[in-house]
């Protein structure tokens, strides 16, 4: 099953025009320019845009986090941009490999989302994934850098519906880390528009262009950061028979769901092999819309 169609919570706003190539500064978005000049990310899948491909960003895939830099460096011209995530890992990967290279490119703004890997795990205990968690957000923080968080989406009917409970627990422990550590928190789980089908990828399991670019926008208006990310509306899409449904539940089975059991039984991971796509801080450029928006 994947998520739920719901067009009563999405915007009305129209689909926003293109973001430009090219110079990245534009006075009249933002007169008073926002306080970061170096933004490094962590994280898994997420974080690094697995289900938002795009031939011109590095690493053949866009997602949130660039779209949050290219947004960010329209406010600075000397913003530098870091993105240490890679798909798989888990929330001690993400400790292990992730957080002292963050800290040594001396980020004045670091995001992390991490932990949704482990939940999906047999096992995977939110609350000590939160203690966990608390320990690496009081290291950012002590860096003098604003830490932003994430909470896990909302997601009752997507095929993540099991651990949905887990998630809600989560997202509560990482509330109170936050307000520990002085952290943002970048709440998906308020985030109704997820629950569109279309905010999420074919794979069903990560976010689609649009979701990423809809999660971006939520990220800058959390920083209090003009940007130009304007709500866009799905394309409506056509009614299905029942029989065209259960086809393509076929269809993701064998394209996404078999090989994703088949990597937890050999102790694989989608990430074995990857590498982060930027990591040593450098000026990004924005390619433009996402596909699947509506006129």
């Amino acid at each position: 099953m994947s998520a739920s169609d719901d067009r009563s919570t999405l915007p009305t706003t129209t689909a926003a025009d293109p973001i430009p190539n090219g110079p990245m500064i534009d006075p009249s978005l933002n007169s008073e320019p926002h306080p970061w000049h170096r933004y490094v990310a962590l994280g898994d899948s997420f974080t690094e845009g697995i289900g938002d491909p795009h031939p011109e960003s590095v690493g053949g895939n866009r997602g949130w986090a660039d779209r949050v830099a290219e947004e960010l460096s329209r406010g600075q011209a000397d913003l530098a941009y870091a993105n240490l995530a890679v798909r798989g890992r888990l929330l001690q990967q993400i400790i292990d490999q992730q957080v002292e290279p963050a800290l040594a490119l001396h980020p004045d703004l670091i995001s992390i989302s991490a932990g949704g890997n482990d939940l999906l795990r047999p096992g995977g205990d939110p609350d000590l994934l939160a203690n966990k968690l608390d320990a690496v957000v009081a290291t950012l923080a002590a860096s003098g850098a604003t830490v932003v968080l994430f909470t896990g989406p909302d997601v009752r009917e997507t095929v993540l519906g099991s651990i949905r409970s887990k998630t809600a627990i989560y997202n509560e422990n990482l509330r109170t880390v936050a307000a520990r550590h002085e952290a943002v928190i970048a709440d998906m789980w308020a985030l109704r528009q997820l629950l569109n089908t279309q905010m999420w990828s074919s794979d069903r399991l990560h976010f689609s262009p649009l979701g990423h670019h809809t999660i971006a926008a939520m990220v800058l208006d959390t920083l209090a950061v003009p940007h130009t990310l304007e709500p866009l509306h799905p394309k409506d899409l056509p009614a299905r028979t029942w029989r065209e449904a259960r086809a393509e539940d076929l269809v993701w089975a064998r394209e996404y769901f078999v090989p994703w059991v088949l990597r937890r039984l050999r102790h694989r991971s989608s990430g074995d092999g990857v590498t982060a796509k930027r990591l040593e801080p450098s000026p990004i450029f924005g390619p433009g819309m996402p596909p699947g928006a509506g006129d």
